[in-house]
């Protein structure tokens, strides 16, 4: 397989091409590889609850609450994204 590496200005990965044949050739082997990327998930009852009270908790625990951006950078950083 040939793939293609894309990557931003920085050079950081943030794509990859694949070529025609070789998507093809994963479609075959894996049939449902196209539904990959189609979203069909029911969020249990069980975490809707969870996210109700931490909603509920934020206002009197806000300190407990992490930035977005600082966390994706820990996470990038982490896992070399």
């Amino acid at each position: 397989m040939n793939l293609h590496y894309i990557s931003d200005n920085k050079g950081k990965i943030t794509g990859v091409f694949i070529p025609i044949r070789d998507w093809k050739y994963l479609k075959n082997k894996y049939s449902k590889i196209e539904q990959e990327d189609t979203f069909d998930y029911e969020v249990p009852e069980r975490h809707k609850k969870i996210l109700s009270q931490r909603l509920n908790n934020y206002p009197t625990n806000s300190e407990n609450v992490l930035d977005w951006d600082n966390v994706q950078k820990e996470i990038e950083g982490e896992y070399g994204f």
